[in-house]
């Protein structure tokens, strides 16, 4: 079974049209939404493709009308860009992103995965890193084999114990420094992290051509076309794109 392993969206169409794997079943971690604006298709692709989904914290501020304020970095741009989403989400998206599960699990080929956007013991907003010790502590009592996760747009495959942990890295907005979609494919017991090109500006022009404030469109177009945001007095620190493969139960 080939599954495609996709998180955090984040209404950038251009860049989940970009990814053409052929799979078997398509898992998608949450944050469907915010940020990219391209709000309709990106659900409707999820309703349309996903075999499972999940709700991410940006999902669930939408369908909630949780409002954000924040001055700086991905909180400003957050409240800015939620905004303009509550303008273009229909009441159908908004009760299609209201309805996803917080946790999902699921069995392909008798291996058992769960499916949470953040963490176990947070599934909405806990900010996960790739370390053996943090991850223990949260998987001690997880009856599962392989833990989906994403939230953190960065990528990384790790072993604990007898399980797997895998975030697949951002689709609509990587922060790692690389500004390519990241996803992951499952296949024959292996798990493989993949990067794709596609048209950022694309994307930069639908922000540029929205109603959002001049800051915001200026740090989001930095955002898809350099994979981050720059922080002050500092240079940027570019990252390989990972292509390690390792067994996925």
């Amino acid at each position: 079974m080939r599954i495609l392993l996709l998180a955090d969206l984040h209404a950038n169409w251009p860049a989940l049209q970009a990814i053409k794997e052929p799979f078997d079943a398509c898992l998608v971690l949450g944050d469907l939404v915010d940020y990219g604006l391209d709000v309709a298709p990106t659900i409707n692709w999820v309703r349309q493709k996903a075999t499972h989904a999940v709700r991410g914290n940006h999902d669930h501020g939408v369908a909630q009308f949780v409002r954000v304020q924040g001055k700086n970095g991905f909180k400003y741009l957050t409240g800015v860009t939620r905004q303009v989403t509550q303008e273009r989400i229909s009441a159908e998206d908004r009760r299609f992103l209201g309805s996803l599960p917080v946790t999902k699990r699921v069995t392909f080929d008798g291996v058992r995965f769960l499916m949470v956007h953040a963490t176990p013991r947070d599934p909405l907003d806990e900010y996960s890193i790739a370390d053996v010790d943090f991850w223990s502590r949260r998987l001690a009592n997880v009856d599962a084999q392989v833990i989906c996760v994403g939230h953190t747009h960065h990528p990384y495959i790790l072993e604990v114990g007898d399980k797997l942990v895998i975030n697949p890295g951002s689709v609509g907005q990587p922060r790692d420094g690389d500004p390519r979609a990241c996803y992951a494919i499952i296949e024959n017991q292996g798990v493989e992290l993949k990067r794709i090109e596609y048209p950022v500006e694309n994307t930069v022009t639908t922000i540029l051509e929205s109603s959002l404030p001049e800051p915001a469109k200026a740090l989001l177009a930095e955002v898809f076309r350099t994979g981050g945001l720059a922080k002050p007095d500092s240079g940027r620190v570019k990252t390989e794109p990972p292509t390690s493969t390792v067994p996925a139960a």
